[in-house]
């Protein structure tokens, strides 16, 4: 498959390429019209490892398995065939998991062999679909397009039916350093929460900071802008040191007048500074420059 037919197909959704096999069981809970190639052991299914989905809720899980139990899977497994034999899991990967927590020993699956371009293609696009990606999985499998197959933020918009600008913003997520990450990956922080602090001078010290006190992205957008508006402001000039003339020059008039001598020039005019504490001591520095 070239390029531009991958792409326009993908483009039209995943039904373009792998036929209506992984729609949403229809209302009233009938069985969608989707019948499998084949079934299949469930210990010849492997997962696909470049899979961009990496987490997978337990309780959803148990969830499923509850249903697969009483129900079976309405909806195939979408598989391609591996040289081994095995069956390499395109998109339900959910689906397989859970099967094998209800404790089933084969899946209802459909078969398309397709290379591991179109696999990974099919997989990130039946992902973002379904909106079954954290926004740092989504991100990682746009890169993992861009860097492995060449596409461009435009390619990827049309894929999934987003705008350019939603690919663009996903993909900044990734300049976040890693416990910000984490905490987007886990759900603690929103990408909403998570894109106002990539400016920042601290990205994860304040991600802290807005866990920690529940704010709203409007609350860190104002936190974050506040950072930035303090790495602009222009920061005090340390003043040089006084060099060692002057420095010695002040402590030989202090010795001598028993007051506090500064002076200060910049190579220029300049000026002397005597400090008193008394009237008694400033008529001893009127007597001594009147005697000068």
């Amino acid at each position: 498959m070239n390029d531009d037919v991958s792409k326009r197909r993908l483009g039209r959704g995943l039904a373009a390429l792998i036929g209506e096999m992984d729609q949403p069981m229809p209302a009233g809970n009938a069985p969608a019209n989707v019948n499998p190639d084949r079934m299949v052991p469930i210990e010849n299914i492997t997962r696909n490892p470049r899979n961009p989905r990496r987490h997978f809720d337990e309780s959803e899980l148990q969830d499923l398995a509850s249903s697969i139990r009483q129900h079976g899977i309405v909806q195939p497994v979408v598989t391609r065939t591996l040289p081994d034999g095995q069956f390499e899991i395109i998109a339900g990967e959910r689906r397989w998991r859970a099967a094998q927590l209800a404790g089933l020993v084969e899946v209802p699956v459909i078969v398309r062999n397709v290379d591991d371009r179109t696999a990974l293609e099919i997989a990130i696009v039946e992902n973002v679909q379904r909106s079954d990606l954290n926004p740092l999985e989504e991100a990682l499998g746009y890169e993992q397009l861009i860097a492995e197959h060449g596409y461009t933020q435009n390619d990827l918009g049309d894929i999934i039916g987003k705008s350019r600008s939603h690919v663009a913003n996903s993909l900044r997520l990734l300049k976040l350093p890693s416990p910000v990450r984490d905490m987007l990956s886990s759900g603690t922080l929103s990408a909403g929460h998570a894109r106002a602090l990539i400016p920042t001078s601290d990205p994860t010290a304040l991600a802290k900071a807005v866990v920690a006190k529940g704010m709203s992205v409007r609350d860190a957008e104002r936190l974050a802008q506040n950072d930035i508006r303090s790495q602009s402001e222009p920061q005090a000039v340390a003043k040089p040191e006084k060099d060692s003339d002057t420095v010695a020059l002040e402590r030989t008039l202090t010795d001598s007048l028993g007051l506090e001598v500064k002076i200060s020039h910049k190579g220029g005019p300049g000026q002397i500074k005597i400090s008193y504490k008394t009237l008694e001591q400033l008529e001893e520095i009127c007597r001594l420059l009147e005697r000068r």
